[in-house]
């Protein structure tokens, strides 16, 4: 018996091509780890499938345009240039989100999970994604960084390059990622080449060590995934945009364009959203809309803000010269 994706099945002697095919699964667009080695594509013909044997087949999912910005004013991340600064977040996906998204919001990166294939799944997220679009796996799912390390490894042998953003939880209940596993899996990653962008509780002391690991951008959260709560940690990554030289990316929590305008006027180098567009009433129109407050908010962080007064008032208009003086 030969353990297929956690399934003992009756599959000796077949060769993994000849699974591939008999299982309905499309070899272009999946990943196969063959007892922990990711196999080439060209070894799928001449790997025959033995008793004991562990394979895990695994695709891309959900999981996990506007006005570009000025040439001069691009989000570069690991030497990669783009000129959108709204992100689409993994989890719900659709074809109308992600149409939505990359037309109305302009998003240049969309996050897709690795998850076991399904054949009886017909939709995949790959068919839905433009060819100019920048895939970014996460590693959601993963709860060591060894975990993580593997889910890479496998995100990058389906195509999607050296891009790969770390989520590590090992809480269920609130879904906080684990910073010190964070730190250690982007190390190993960034020594193999990896564009490492880590998801993380923002904690000045931890994103200096992910700059120290090799990361190519910080990403702390705003608030629980999926809560659409906004910036309830507006002052700790407000810390890390100041002290941390590396774009800082707000990711999960943000819920409305008036916060993701807010991050941005704070200087904050991007946003990612999932749940705030997924759960919208009109989709196109709250993408359209987080575009252009990602813009403005921008665009107020480049020119200044005006100055708050501490106390009291000042008239906006003279107060002398009109009736008596």
């Amino acid at each position: 018996m030969v353990r297929i994706n956690g399934e003992l099945q009756e599959k000796t002697g077949l060769s993994v091509a000849d699974y591939l095919e008999q299982a309905g699964y499309d070899r272009r667009a999946v990943a196969v780890e063959y007892n922990g080695v990711i196999l080439a594509h060209e070894a799928y013909d001449t790997t025959v499938l033995s008793a004991g044997d562990e394979v895990e087949v695994v695709c891309f999912m959900g999981g996990g345009s506007g006005a570009a910005e000025a040439e001069e004013d691009a989000l570069v991340i690991g030497g990669h240039v783009f000129h959108s600064r709204f992100i689409l977040g993994s989890g719900k996906y659709s074809l109308n989100l992600i149409q939505a998204a990359v037309e109305y919001a302009g998003a240049e990166l969309i996050t897709v999970a690795v998850r076991r294939a399904n054949t009886k799944e017909k939709e995949n997220i790959l068919d839905y994604v433009p060819k100019d679009v920048t895939l970014l796996p996460n590693t959601s799912g993963a709860r060591t960084a060894e975990e993580a390390v593997r889910i890479a490894h496998l995100a990058k042998a389906l195509g999607c390059g050296d891009f790969v953003k770390i989520e590590i939880m090992r809480d269920s209940k609130y879904l906080l990622p684990d910073n010190n596993e964070t730190i250690r899996a982007t190390e190993i990653l960034a020594k193999e080449g990896f564009v490492v962008m880590p998801y993380m509780y923002p904690d000045l002391n931890a994103a200096r060590d992910l700059v120290n690991a090799g990361a190519a951008a910080v990403m702390p959260l705003a608030a629980p995934i999926g809560s659409n709560k906004g910036l309830a940690t507006k002052e700790f990554i407000q810390i890390l945009i100041d002290e941390i030289d590396l774009p800082i990316i707000v990711d999960a929590g943000i819920g409305a364009p008036s916060q993701a305008c807010e991050a941005m006027e704070m200087g904050a180098a991007a946003i990612m959203a999932n749940t705030a567009l997924a759960t919208a009433g009109n989709v196109p129109l709250m993408a359209s809309a987080f575009g252009d407050a990602i813009r403005a908010g921008r665009k107020a962080y480049l020119a200044g803000l005006g100055r708050v007064l501490s106390r009291g008032a000042e008239a906006s208009d003279p107060l002398t010269g009109f009736l008596r003086d």
